[in-house]
C-alpha cells in the first residue's frame, strides 16, 4: 500500500512515503488520492485540484505558486510550481511565540570543564595556520604529534585553509575573528598558532583577539624565524598535551552544552523527520539552561517570519531583519536572484523550492524564543536559542557553528555526505534507506520517526547526543573528516 503524509490541516500537497505508479491509489490518512502519474518517494502529491498562479500550502505556509492547473492526483514539482521569493522585503514586529512544553530533565554528560566556565565535549590540541602557506606544515606536525600523544589527549588535529593573504578589510577581519574564535574553543585543550611571517594576518594581531583567559593554552610558531619549524611545532605540542592532559572528565548538565544545528544534502523527508526531530533537541536543551545555534541564513528565505515571531525583543527581532534583509542584498549586489536554491540533489529528494526547503529547515531551531543574533565571526554570549549569520555552504557554515562555540554539530541529511568538521558532528539520516546504505557516514537514523514516533525518536537521539558529547566517537570522527572553510567576499589580490 502507498502511503503519504499530510502534515497540516491546510496543506494541499502530501509527501509519499513509497513511490506510486500512475493509476495507483495513494492513501493520505483515511483519504485515497489516484496518482495521475508516476510519483518518486519524498516527492509531493496534489490533494485537490490548484489553479494556475495560486499559492501551493504545505507545512501550513505557502511554498510557491503554480505554474500550471494542476488536478487532484498529479505529481507537484518543478514542471508547475515555483518559488514566489524574489528580493528584500518589509518586516512587522508581532511575536506571538508558541514555545513546545519540554521537561529539562536532570541529564548530564561528560565534559571537561574550562577556565571561563564554558564545557567542552572534547580535549584536543588544535593546529591552526594563519595562512595557507604553512597549512601542509600544520598537517605534518599534527600528523606526528597525534602518534606521539595519543595516550595524553583526544586528538591532534590541524586546520588549514587557503587564506590569511592577499585579503584586505572586512574579508581579511573575518578570517582572523574566525581563526581567534576557533582558538578559544572549548573543546581545544591547547592551540598551536603556526604563521608563515610575512602575511596579511599577522599573527601578534590574531593573538590580540583571543580573549585573555585563553592565551596561557596557546603556543606560537612563525615558520620564516624558526630553523625548523616542524620541530619547533612539536615541542610546542609537547608542552600542550602535557597540560592538556591533567583536565578530566566532569559530569555536568545539558546547561553546558551548545547544540550547532545544520542540513545539507536535505530531501523531501528532511522537514518531516530529521529536521523536526532535531528540533526537539534544540528544544531540551534550551529548557535545560542550554544553548542552540541555528544559521543558513539563505535557508531561512520564506521561513524567516517564523523566527522573527519568537525573538526575544524587538532588538532581537530587529537584528533577524538585518541579516535577513542584508543576506538578500548580498545575492542581488552580485546580479544573483535570491532564490537560486534548492540543490539538483534536493530537487531530485523531492524539495522543489527555497519556501519548501526553509520550511523543512527552519524546523531543526524548535519552538523555543529566539534570544539572540551573531554575525559571522561572533561568538555566542547567551544561553537559549541564537540565529548566526553564515551562508548554507556545509563547510562555511558548520565552520561558523563551531568558532561560535558549538560544542556539538546535529547535522541532518537526506542525501549523505562525509565531511566532518572542528567539533563531534552527528550526521542524522532524514531517511532508513540512507541510513542502512550508508553506515560508514550516519550515526543516526531519523527515518526511525515514520514508524516509531517522534517521542520513541527523541529519547534515541538525546541518549546518541550525550554520548558523543561524552566521547563517543562520530562516524566522521572515525573516518578521519575534520575540515574548515571560511566565508570568502571580498577581492583576492
Amino acid at each position: 500500500m502507498t502511503t503519504a503524509l499530510k502534515i497540516h490541516s491546510s496543506d494541499h500537497v502530501a509527501t509519499l512515503l513509497e513511490p506510486a505508479a500512475a493509476g495507483e491509489t495513494i492513501h493520505v490518512g483515511d483519504i485515497p488520492v489516484v496518482a495521475r502519474a508516476d510519483i518518486p518517494k519524498g516527492h509531493k502529491v496534489a490533494l485537490r485540484d490548484i489553479a494556475i498562479s495560486e499559492n501551493i500550502v504545505k507545512f501550513g505556509f505557502p511554498i510557491g505558486r503554480a505554474t500550471a492547473a494542476i488536478a487532484t492526483g498529479d505529481h507537484v514539482h518543478s514542471h508547475n510550481l515555483a518559488t514566489g521569493l524574489s528580493g528584500t522585503l518589509e518586516y512587522r514586529y508581532e511575536p506571538h511565540a508558541d514555545p513546545r512544553a519540554v521537561a529539562p530533565g536532570s541529564r548530564t554528560f561528560l565534559g571537561y570543564v574550562r577556565e571561563d566556565g564554558r564545557v567542552g565535549t572534547r580535549n584536543e590540541i588544535w593546529i591552526l595556520p594563519t595562512v595557507g602557506c604553512v597549512g601542509r606544515t600544520a598537517e605534518r606536525i599534527a600528523a606526528e604529534a597525534g602518534r606521539r600523544h595519543a595516550d595524553q589527549v583526544d586528538g591532534v588535529h590541524a586546520f588549514a585553509h587557503p587564506y590569511g593573504c592577499s585579503q584586505l578589510g572586512d574579508d581579511l577581519g573575518a578570517t582572523r575573528r574566525m581563526l581567534a574564535a576557533l582558538a578559544a574553543h572549548p573543546n581545544a585543550g591547547g592551540v598551536l598558532l603556526i604563521g608563515l611571517g610575512c602575511e596579511s594576518n599577522q599573527l601578534s594581531r590574531l593573538l590580540e583577539e583571543v580573549p585573555e583567559s585563553y592565551r596561557g593554552r596557546i603556543r606560537a610558531v612563525i615558520a620564516q624565524n624558526s630553523a625548523d619549524e616542524v620541530e619547533d611545532g612539536l615541542a610546542a605540542v609537547a608542552e600542550l598535551a602535557a597540560e592538556a592532559a591533567k583536565t578530566e572528565r566532569t559530569p555536568v548538565g545539558l546547561d553546558k552544552l551548545v547544540l550547532g544545528v545544520k542540513c545539507g544534502g536535505s530531501d523531501g523527508f528532511s522537514g518531516l523527520t530529521a529536521n523536526p526531530l532535531v528540533g526537539r533537541m534544540s528544544d531540551v536543551v534550551t529548557a535545560a539552561g542550554g544553548s542552540a545555534i541555528v544559521t543558513e541564513i539563505p535557508e531561512i528565505f520564506g521561513a524567516e517570519q517564523m523566527l522573527m515571531d519568537r525573538a526575544k525583543n524587538r532588538t532581537v527581532f530587529e537584528g533577524v531583519v538585518g541579516v535577513v534583509n542584508d543576506f538578500k542584498n548580498y545575492f542581488l549586489s552580485h546580479g544573483e536572484p535570491v532564490s537560486e536554491n534548492p540543490s539538483p540533489g534536493n530537487v531530485a529528494g523531492g524539495i522543489t523550492t527555497l519556501e519548501e526547503k526553509s520550511l523543512g529547515a527552519v524546523q531543526k531551531a524548535g519552538h523555543a524564543t529566539l534570544t539572540d543574533v551573531k554575525r559571522y565571526g561572533e561568538r555566542i554570549d547567551r544561553t537559549g536559542l541564537t540565529l548566526l549569520e553564515a551562508p548554507g555552504n556545509d563547510a562555511v557554515s558548520s565552520t561558523a557553528l563551531a568558532a561560535a562555540g558549538a560544542t556539538v554539530i546535529l547535522f541532518t541529511t537526506g542525501r549523505g555526505t562525509p565531511l566532518g568538521f572542528p567539533v563531534p558532528t552527528v550526521k542524522i539520516a532524514s531517511n532508513s534507506d540512507l541510513a542502512a546504505r550508508k553506515p560508514g557516514w550516519i550515526d543516526f537514523d531519523a527515518g526511525q520517526v515514520l514508524t516509531e514516533g517522534f517521542d520513541v525518536a527523541e529519547q534515541a537521539l538525546i541518549d546518541r547526543i550525550v554520548a558523543i558529547a561524552s566521547g563517543a566517537e562520530t562516524a566522521a570522527e572515525r573516518n578521519g573528516e575534520r575540515e574548515i572553510a571560511f566565508w570568502k567576499r571580498g577581492v583576492t589580490l
